[in-house]
This record gives C-alpha cells, sequence and structure tokens, in this order.
C-alpha cells in the first residue's frame, strides 16, 4: 500500500485493551477508525475528544469514531473482531446483518477457535490472528500499553497481504505465516501457561519468572499442553523439544515484567473471564483426546471459582 493510497474504513469492535491499541495505532497513522464499545468509553472518547494511547513509544491522544452500536461498522473494509471470546456467538449475530459483504473480518483474540466459533454463529468467514501485546484499559477512553505490538496472520492470500500492509503502514510488524494453526497454538502455550498464574497470584509476570515454584507450575501446564497439542496432530514451530517451549513461555514473562495477564485484568475487575478459551480449552481438548490434562483443568476450575465469587460480591 503506497502513501499516495487512501485508508480503508476500519471498524474495531470490541474497544478493549486489544482493540484500542491496534484501532488506536491505525487512526494515529490516518486511518479513518470507528470503535464500538461500552457506554463508558464511547463518553469518554466524546468527552476528551479522542481515544489517548499511552505507550512505551509516546503519548498521544488520537482522533476516532466511537459508538455503542454494532451498526456503526457499516460500509468498514476491515474489521477487527476484539471481543472477549464468551461474547463470540452473540456478536458475530449482530455483526451479520451490518457487515459489507466483502468485508474483512480480523479475529484478534485469545485462543485457538475463534474463526470457526464466529463461522458456526454466523456464517462470518473471519481470519485468525496471534496478538502479541501487553496492555490495559487503566480508565475508559485511555491504553496503557506495556510491551511488544505485533501480529502473525495467515495463510498468505491476498486478503492476508493487503491486511499486512494496512497494518504495516501504522507501523505495525504483521507477519504471515503458512502455519497459522501452529502460531495460534503457540500463542495458546504462552496464554495457558501464564494467564491463569498471574490471576490467582494476582501477580505480574515479572514475579512469575523470578519464582521457583511458579516456573515448576509452568512447566507443568506446558508439558500438558504440548501433550493435548500433539495429539490434535498440531505442529508447533520449533516447540519439538519442551524446553524450548518452556524457556520461549519464561522470556514472555521476562519481557512483559510490569504486565498483569487479561485473565488477571478480568478478574481485578470482577468481569467473566476467556478461561474457557485457555486452560478451560485444554482440559476439554485433552479429554476428548484421551489425554490427562489435570494442572489445566485445576486452574481453569480455580478461575472459574474465582469469577463467581467476584460476581457474588458485586
Amino acid at each position: 500500500m503506497s502513501a499516495a493510497q487512501e485508508w480503508p474504513r476500519i471498524a474495531v469492535v470490541g474497544a478493549g485493551a486489544v482493540g484500542g491499541y491496534f484501532g488506536g495505532l491505525l487512526a494515529r497513522a490516518g486511518a479513518p477508525v470507528t470503535m464500538i464499545g461500552r457506554p463508558r468509553f464511547a463518553a469518554a472518547v466524546e468527552r476528551e475528544g479522542g481515544l489517548f494511547l499511552d505507550t512505551l513509544q509516546f503519548q498521544q491522544r488520537v482522533r476516532i469514531e466511537a459508538s455503542t452500536d454494532v451498526s456503526a461498522v457499516r460500509g468498514a473494509e476491515l474489521v477487527l473482531f476484539c471481543v472477549k471470546t464468551v461474547d463470540n456467538a452473540e456478536v458475530a449475530r449482530a455483526l451479520a446483518p451490518v457487515l459489507n459483504a466483502d468485508a474483512m473480518v480480523l479475529s484478534l483474540q485469545n485462543g485457538v477457535d475463534n474463526v470457526e466459533q464466529i463461522r458456526a454463529a454466523a456464517a462470518i468467514e473471519a481470519l485468525p490472528a496471534v496478538v502479541y501485546v501487553a496492555a490495559s484499559v487503566p480508565a475508559p477512553g485511555r491504553i496503557k500499553h506495556a510491551g511488544r505490538g505485533d501480529l502473525v496472520i495467515g495463510p498468505e492470500t491476498e486478503r492476508t497481504r493487503r491486511i499486512a500492509a494496512i497494518f504495516g503502514r501504522a507501523g505495525v510488524a504483521c507477519r504471515i505465516s503458512e502455519n497459522i494453526e501452529g502460531e495460534l497454538w503457540t500463542k495458546l502455550v504462552w496464554n495457558a501457561s501464564l494467564n491463569a498464574i498471574s490471576a490467582l497470584g494476582n501477580a505480574k509476570y515479572g514475579r512469575i519468572a523470578a519464582d521457583e515454584n511458579a516456573r515448576k507450575l509452568v512447566a507443568a501446564l506446558v508439558e500438558e499442553i504440548l501433550a493435548v497439542a500433539r495429539a490434535a496432530g498440531v505442529r508447533l514451530p520449533g516447540f519439538e523439544d519442551p524446553q524450548a517451549a518452556l524457556a520461549g513461555a519464561l522470556k514472555i514473562a521476562s519481557q512483559l515484567t510490569e504486565a498483569y495477564s487479561s485473565t488477571a485484568q478480568d478478574l481485578q475487575r470482577g468481569k467473566r473471564t476467556e478461561i474457557d478459551s485457555l486452560n478451560g480449552f485444554i482440559a476439554r481438548r485433552g479429554a476428548a483426546l484421551g489425554v490427562p490434562a489435570p494442572v489445566n483443568a485445576a486452574l481453569a476450575t480455580l478461575v472459574k471459582l474465582a469469577e463467581r465469587a467476584d460476581a457474588a460480591d458485586c
């Protein structure tokens, strides 16, 4: 995409940390971006005159359009689907009637089976993306960036090349992989081995990497995840050796020392987590394949109990 070309119209469905960060960078680069979020988000953007990005490289308020109505995606050529996985079916069904026939829908979500869920709910052919970013929402209309900020999409097609070019124009590294399933599972290794520990221990990633017993727990989770992946016939790039996968997980934790996991952030705010798409998914998939995953099952159960405790306190 050359500088002379016009930007496509972009919509972000789910203006949380991930949608706010990547949508915000696209808007900062000059793209017309509409973000659909909760009323507090839309009110804050209207009141403050934009979305505030507090990143490792800059602090800036960027102009966006904000709405609470999914119909605001009408006319968008690229739709970033960034809702929590628990909301996939409901949001997909609301999106389908207002989606342009040729719109590209990109799932920027945790987990490995979101595009299948979106397709099953509303016959939308979304494209998968692997998201590597540490970001949070300290207040409505504000995004706090703590580390990384890159994407993996695939396989290579005209549509994925175009999407990569759009993000590249905004300064976002976006790699195309021919093994996108393996890339999604690689990210699942990181998420499922770290997120629940961060949440249940109320610990930033750096504390996990520095604690010997926490590292042992990460190792047990990684071994179970890799066993389930092998049984499912998934090839994880570079992870034939469990020690390499463990080292990768601990490297992520060391890179993002000051970040809480998204699961931890959800529990801190009394929100439903995506644990069913992380450790819960591994436990269910393992059971279906005859591969025990008791540590993943235990952490998923504990996070669900913590969710219910938060709900009971509300």
